[in-house]
């Protein structure tokens, strides 16, 4: 885990934060939670303000999930090419909430949409990362049956992060599901090969490969906790890490 001289100063100084999208969803079944959006909008701003460059991939499987179309008789191609639309309406959302607080942001859609954001170009997005703009990344990679774990890897690795975020519902990676299972075991650290051995699920196994590849730590902590991720960007809170 990155460090640096000044205990003040941020642990990370650019990260990359994935979330999926049935996080946007709050107590809804389907769709987007306006008061859902505002609190993880709120939360971005927090770790902003801490001086870290901040990226973001957020999933579609609020709207549509494109494995799920392909199950019931979808043809996957068209299936994963709708989930990727589905990101970038959640990456407008967002967009939205954190512009209504005062973040300058900016979304890059790996499918070009000129007339609602911008297309992914590798050097403009680094160069409104150091401008301080919280950079959005939609549309996945571009390409079917690659998730948006495996775009967030991907865009981490060309943005020179120095760890992705993973946001979820519980304060770390468990051996099995601590929901269901009062007897499941916390893990503090673990390797990219134990999360690919034991099939822990953090990411999927593309992602997981890409990250163990270009040693990329993986912090995997609970969305829902307040301050929670600037905590971690200080080096504090709750969470477990993957890398080595």
């Amino acid at each position: 885990m990155p460090t640096q001289g000044d205990e003040t100063a941020p642990k990370f100084k650019r990260v990359m934060l994935k979330i999926s999208g049935e996080a946007l969803m709050g107590d809804l079944s389907f769709g987007l939670h306006p008061p859902t959006v505002e609190r993880i909008a709120k939360e971005l701003k927090s770790v902003h303000d801490e001086g870290v460059e901040l990226c973001v991939v957020i999933g579609g499987g609020n709207i549509f999930r494109g494995l799920s179309g392909s199950a019931q008789g979808m043809e996957r191609t068209t299936a994963d090419y709708m989930g990727m639309l589905a990101t970038v309406m959640n990456a407008l959302a967002m967009q939205g909430a954190l512009e209504s607080i005062g973040v300058d942001t900016r979304v890059l859609s790996a499918i070009p949409m000129s007339s609602i954001c911008e297309p992914y170009i590798r050097r403009r997005a680094v160069r409104h990362l150091e401008k301080g703009r919280i950079c959005i990344f939609a549309a996945g990679t571009g390409n079917p049956y690659f998730t948006t774990d495996t775009a967030a890897t991907l865009r981490a690795s060309e943005m020179n992060c120095h760890g992705i975020f993973k946001g979820t519902q519980v304060d770390g990676i468990y051996d099995k599901d601590p929901k269901t299972n009062k007897d499941a075991v916390r893990y503090d650290r673990v390797s990219y090969d134990e999360v690919l051995q034991k099939n822990l699920r953090v990411m999927d196994a593309s992602a997981i490969a890409l990250a163990r590849d270009n040693s990329l730590p993986i912090v995997v902590f609970k969305l829902e906790e307040k301050g929670g991720m600037a905590d971690i960007v200080r080096g504090e809170g709750k969470y477990t890490v993957v890398e080595g």
